[in-house]
């Protein structure tokens, strides 16, 4: 798990390094054990490391093959390198490290393009060939290692790992990214790529490997589409087949994401993922597992912690427990480091939760694994029931899940961004690709494919590296991903949702953790705004550089400041938190 950075010059002129450097700053909490630099020609590579596998100085990057002529920078972890490390010596390949970025390299020159499809794990990558000059960007499957990019007019490129890195290097056009607004406003602060808020960063989507050649001009590769359809076969299938294949499938997943040559802990919620995982690990022979739970002080009637359940697991399998409990002042005084955290501004309350959680596990361990995923993967929310039936995929879909229609909207933004039903569009072209028949199975797909890595998977590695703490995501493997796609949309659904994830947990972890109500991360203060957390709020909103941004109606926001408590979106989130923290992001951010 690393930063890294770099920049590509279509012209002639070599990039200069202070650029290069101004990133790889910004970057320290994501690597701060080494950094190092490369140039060559046009291109400059930077790279920030967290040491997790090969702590040698051999694994440093960038890493530069010189008998291969390809330089590589590299941020996450391929699962599987062993076997690959041992099947590209089969081909006559010599390693001088061992870890998994040379084996990317190798992969690269043995296989090419085709080498991404048999990674099993979270990357982002750029690799250099010295000899054609060709720049090659890929990130996995799911999104869960983030890479943006700012173009340089037609003169070149610059990417980072973190959009505040490329801020920090300059020449990005800050102005609102108009289509962005729109996402950010009605997907409940989703932005799907290639956009971010601001038009001059882009961010390159999932399961893409994009080459560029000298002159800029460049081709993409989808290399890996989410299926979301039963064959004749999975039809005949028991349910007892499918949870020996659901359980066949996770333990691989969090068994690969076992490897690493530091301790791995679980931040455990108290539901039934994290408990899962904990449960997975010790079946592997753990012991002594650090676990890690966050709570927070009651409001509006509403519990901040799930203790109760967390201590359940610890218990059961005899974890290292650590139980972080926030008080409130605490919360609100940690909110503007949370803001500085976010590569895009996330509206989900939890963002402080993760980060200061994961405050607290930094000083424990370096590698956590997470249980994200496995509401969208396994149909665990509320809104996918009510599209069963669906005549109208695409109407449904966007009244129980977006946060306003377009007649709200336009009482919302200021008139220079109003256009086009963006969302609404994406939306009709996401339903309308191959692969997902039943509406309910569209919505799976587009949950696990946008929706998932641009909020719960973001944040998780926003807040996680904040800290300089490696988070791994089993139910995000592909091949589990793969596997879930092919399991009627009935056994997912069953009894309020991810029934057969559920049923086959019985095998592992108490029934109390699994039979008990749907939680969430709690963060009660930020979704009943009052008292000093509306006054924060107010000042964000009401200030000189808000007013001067015009991104809001005025009146829209003194209402929404009147009654807090009054204006929750269809996911029961605050309307009043969603504007606010977006403004409270630029400024973070001095834009």
């Amino acid at each position: 798990m690393c930063g890294i950075c770099g920049e590509i010059q279509f012209s002639d002129a070599p990039p200069s390094l202070a650029p290069l450097e101004l990133m790889m700053n910004r970057m320290v909490p994501r690597g701060p054990d080494a950094s190092g630099a490369y140039r060559h020609g046009q291109v400059a590579l930077g790279h920030r490391r967290l040491k997790i596998i090969d702590l040698s100085e051999k694994a440093r990057q960038p890493m530069n093959d010189p008998e291969l002529g390809l330089a590589i920078v590299f941020n996450g972890c391929i699962y599987n390198y062993p076997a690959l490390r041992q099947e590209l010596q089969g081909l006559g390949y010599r390693f001088f490290s061992t870890g998994d970025t040379e084996v990317i390299l190798k992969a690269w020159h043995a296989w090419g393009p085709a080498c991404v499809e048999r990674f099993n794990g979270m990357f982002a990558f750029a690799i250099h060939e010295r000899e054609s000059n060709r720049m090659i960007i890929a990130r996995d499957r799911l999104g869960i290692k983030p890479f943006y990019y700012a173009e340089l007019g037609n003169n070149g490129l610059r990417f980072a790992s973190s959009l505040p890195a490329l801020l920090a290097a300059g020449d990005v056009d800050t102005r609102i990214d108009p289509v962005a607004l729109h996402h950010y406003l009605h997907w409940h602060a989703v932005v799907p790529p290639p956009h971010t808020m601001l038009r001059g960063v882009r961010k390159l989507p999932p399961a893409t490997l994009r080459v560029y050649e000298p002159d800029g001009q460049f081709r993409d590769h989808c290399y890996w589409q989410m299926r979301v359809e039963q064959t004749e076969q999975d039809l005949a299938l028991s349910v007892e087949d499918w949870k020996k294949g659901l359980l066949e499938h996770l333990r691989a997943a969090v068994r690969r994401r076992m490897i690493a040559d530091v301790p791995v802990g679980v931040l455990l919620s108290g539901g039934v993922d994290s408990s899962l995982l904990v449960g997975l690990l010790a079946e592997e022979g753990q012991r002594g597992i650090n676990t890690f739970s966050v709570g927070f002080e009651e409001a509006g009637g509403e519990k901040g912690d799930e203790f109760q359940y967390s201590d359940i697991i610890a218990q059961r399998f005899a974890t290292n427990h650590h139980r972080i409990f926030v008080p409130s002042d605490r919360l609100l005084e940690t909110l503007p480091q949370t803001f500085a955290a976010m590569s895009e501004p996330m509206v989900s309350y939890d963002n402080v939760g993760f980060f200061l959680l994961s405050q607290e596990v930094a000083k424990h361990v370096k590698v956590v694994q997470s249980g994200q995923g496995a509401d969208e993967v396994f149909g665990g929310y509320h809104w996918y029931p009510p599209l069963v039936d669906s005549k109208d995929p695409v109407a449904d879909y966007c009244r129980v899940f977006f946060d306003r229609n377009q007649d709200e909207y336009a009482q919302t933004v200021h008139p220079d961004f109003l256009a086009s039903d963006f969302s609404r569009d994406f939306v009709r072209q996401a339903f309308a690709q191959p692969g997902a028949s039943q509406t309910v199975d569209k919505a799976f797909r587009l949950d696990t494919t946008i929706m998932l890595a641009d909020d719960p998977v973001k944040r998780v590695d926003n807040m996680t590296m904040a800290w300089s703490l490696e988070a791994r995501v089993p139910f995000l493997d592909h091949e589990l991903v793969d596997f879930a796609g092919h399991i009627p949309a009935a056994l997912k659904l069953k009894d309020g949702g991810k029934w057969i994830l559920k049923e086959a947990a019985r095998t592992v972890i108490p029934s109390a953790v699994i039979d008990r109500p749907k939680g969430y991360f709690p963060v009660p203060a930020l979704k009943y705004i009052q008292g000093p957390y509306l006054e924060f709020v107010r000042d964000y909103l009401t200030n000189e550089r808000a007013r001067q941004r015009r991104l809001f109606r005025p009146e829209y926001v003194d209402m929404l400041l009147q009654e807090p408590d009054q204006h929750i979106t269809p996911l029961r989130g605050s309307k009043l938190w969603q504007i606010a923290l977006l403004e409270m992001w630029l400024q973070t951010h001095e834009i």
